[in-house]
């Protein structure tokens, strides 16, 4: 590569894709997962929908981070 050309982005994310995706990942599954376990307590008034949603948000969050950086 001569010093002209530009580094190639094929070989995968860099590390501050990475460090900028990952919290994204994270907080966002929780707002959206967390939102509907809300929308869900504030139609049945079961409190537990809230907790359940963040919980499943952050795992569905973390598991598309491992898909995404871990393998």
């Amino acid at each position: 590569m001569s010093e002209h050309e530009a580094p190639s982005r094929e070989a995968g994310p860099s590390f501050a894709d990475a460090m900028w995706s990952v919290p994204s990942y994270i907080l966002s599954g929780m707002a959206i997962w967390g939102g509907a376990g809300w929308f869900a307590t504030y139609l049945t008034g079961w409190v537990l929908f809230k907790p359940v949603g963040l919980v499943i948000g952050v795992v569905l969050a973390v598991y598309l981070v491992y898909v995404k950086y871990g393998r």
